[in-house]
C-alpha cells in the first residue's frame, strides 16, 4: 500500500486525505496545531460560492487599492513597507491581468464541481455542518455597481452558472429582512453556506475511521529524500517543555503540501517556487440571542459588493459576516478598527439585530498572483502540491483534492481518470518552468 503523508490539516489537506483513501492509499496527515482546522479553516465567511469566482486581476481591482490604500477601513488596504515578496507577487499579479477571462470561466466551473463532490462527501460520512442550501444574493447600491456586475456575470455564466440578475423588489423577496433600498443584484441559486470548521473537523473523524493517521503539533523541519520515498522530521510541540525536545520520523513514499500559506516555507525545503502570499481576511460570528435577534437576521447568503461583505446564517443562532483584504505579511493580529467595519454593516443594514456578542476572528488566505491554485505534481517524483485557494479554498477543495489524487494515481501508474476539469493557464507554465 502506497503512503502518502499530507502536510496540513486544514480542508484542503483534508479534503485530499479523503479522496486518496477512498482509492485505497495509505494516509498520514501531519499539522502544527493540536486539531485540524484551526487556521484559515477556522472561521472563514462560510459561502460555498460559485458565483464568487471572479479572480481579482483586473485594472478596476488595482484602481481601487490605490484609492483605499489611506483608509484604514478599507475593503483592501496594503502596508506599504518595502518587502521584496510581497512586491514581487504584485507585479506578478499585475501580469496576470490578460488570464482574467480565462481564469474566472476555469474558476467557475471547478466551484461548480467542487459543490458536488462536497454534498456526496457530506451525505455519505453523515457531517453536520449548518449546511443551507438557500443560494447566495449578491446586492449592488448602484446602476455602475450592477452594470459591472452584469459583465461578471457573463463569465460566470459561460463558466455554466445559474446566476441570473434580480430587480430591487425581487431582492427583498427573496430576503425579507433586507429593508435598504438597492438597484439590483444577482441570485445564485444553487450555492450554498455552511461551517467550514465543523465540516473539516468532522471530515477529519470521517478519514479516522478510514484508517488515516492524524499527527497533531508536529513542527515540520525536514523533508528528506529516502531510497524510493522521503524522510519527514519535526519537533513535537506537545513535550515543548521537556528539557530535551521530542522528535518525530515519518518515511513515506509521497508528500502532499497543503499547507495553507506555509507552503511556499515548505516548496522551498523541496526546491521548489510556490509563490503564495497571506492576504489577511477578518470575520465575526453575531451571537443570535435573543428571539428578534434572530428573525432580524437574513437566512440567504448574501454579498454587498460595495462593501466586499458577505454573510452567512449558521444554524439558528449564529451570523457569519467576512470581509477584507489585508496585504501585512503574517501579521495576525485582530485589529478593532478593521473588526469595526463589519459591525458597522451589521448594525445598518439589520438595525433590529443585536451586536452585544460580537467574536472577531482573522486568517490569513493563502493566495497565489493568478488566482488560480496549485494543483501539480512537484520535481522531485513524488512531491505533488495542492494548495493556494486563496480565498475560494472552501467552495473548490473538493475538486482540486480529486484532481490530486488523480495526479498521484499517475504517478503510481494507476492511470484513473480525473472527474473535474483540469487547470490550464498559468497552472500549466507553473509546471513547465
Amino acid at each position: 500500500m502506497t503512503h502518502i503523508a499530507i502536510i496540513g490539516a486544514g480542508i484542503t489537506g483534508v479534503t485530499t486525505a479523503y479522496a486518496l483513501l477512498e482509492r485505497g492509499y495509505k494516509v498520514t496527515v501531519l499539522d502544527k496545531h493540536r486539531y485540524a482546522a484551526m487556521e484559515t479553516s477556522f472561521a472563514n465567511g462560510g459561502q460555498l460560492s460559485a458565483s464568487n469566482a471572479e479572480v481579482w486581476n483586473s485594472a478596476a481591482t488595482i484602481l481601487k487599492g490605490l484609492r483605499w490604500m489611506f483608509r484604514r477601513d478599507a475593503p483592501l488596504l496594503m502596508n506599504p513597507r518595502p518587502n521584496w515578496h510581497k512586491y514581487s507577487w504584485m507585479s506578478e499579479f499585475v501580469a496576470n491581468i490578460g488570464n482574467y477571462r480565462a481564469n474566472t470561466i476555469q474558476t467557475t466551473r471547478l466551484a461548480i464541481e467542487a459543490r458536488k463532490h462536497l454534498f456526496e462527501i457530506a451525505a455519505r460520512e453523515g457531517i453536520e455542518f449548518d449546511l443551507e442550501r438557500r443560494g447566495i444574493l449578491h446586492i449592488y447600491h448602484d446602476k455602475k455597481g450592477f452594470e459591472s456586475g452584469l459583465r461578471v456575470n457573463a463569465l460566470l455564466q459561460e463558466g455554466g452558472l445559474d446566476r441570473r440578475p434580480v430587480t430591487a423588489e425581487e431582492i427583498r423577496n427573496i430576503e425579507p429582512t433586507l429593508r435598504k433600498e438597492y438597484y439590483g443584484g444577482f441570485f445564485t441559486p444553487s450555492d450554498a453556506t455552511g461551517d467550514i470548521h465543523k465540516f473539516t473537523r468532522g471530515l477529519a473523524e470521517a478519514c479516522k475511521r478510514r484508517g488515516a493517521t492524524f499527527v497533531h503539533e508536529a513542527n515540520i523541519d525536514s523533508i528528506a529524500p529516502a531510497g524510493a520515498g522521503y524522510v519527514i522530521g519535526w519537533a513535537d510541540l506537545a513535550a515543548s517543555d521537556a528539557a530535551v525536545s521530542a522528535r518525530g520520523m515519518l518515511k513515506v513514499d509521497g508528500v502532499v503540501v497543503c499547507a495553507g500559506v506555509a507552503s511556499r516555507h515548505f516548496a522551498t525545503l523541496l526546491n521548489e517556487r510556490v509563490n503564495v502570499y497571506p492576504v489577511k481576511g477578518y470575520s465575526i460570528t453575531v451571537q443570535l440571542d435573543t428571539a428578534a435577534s434572530r428573525n432580524a437576521t437574513p437566512t440567504v447568503s448574501l454579498l454587498d459588493e460595495a462593501a466586499k461583505i458577505v454573510t452567512s446564517r449558521l444554524g439558528a443562532d449564529r451570523f457569519r459576516v467576512a470581509g477584507t483584504a489585508e496585504f501585512n505579511d503574517f501579521n495576525r493580529d485582530i485589529r478593532a478598527d478593521r473588526v469595526q467595519p463589519l459591525v458597522d454593516w451589521v448594525r445598518s443594514n439589520f438595525p433590529d439585530v443585536e451586536t452585544s456578542r460580537v467574536v472577531p476572528w482573522a486568517g490569513l488566505r493563502p493566495m497565489m498572483p493568478d488566482m488560480m491554485p496549485v494543483v501539480r505534481a512537484g520535481r522531485l517524483p513524488g512531491v505533488f502540491f495542492n494548495t493556494g485557494h486563496g480565498h475560494l479554498g472552501w467552495t473548490l477543495s473538493a475538486a482540486t483534492a480529486q484532481m490530486i489524487a488523480a495526479t498521484i494515481d499517475g504517478w503510481r501508474g494507476l492511470n484513473a481518470p480525473s472527474t473535474v476539469p483540469a487547470l490550464r493557464g498559468e497552472h500549466e507554465l507553473r509546471r513547465a518552468s
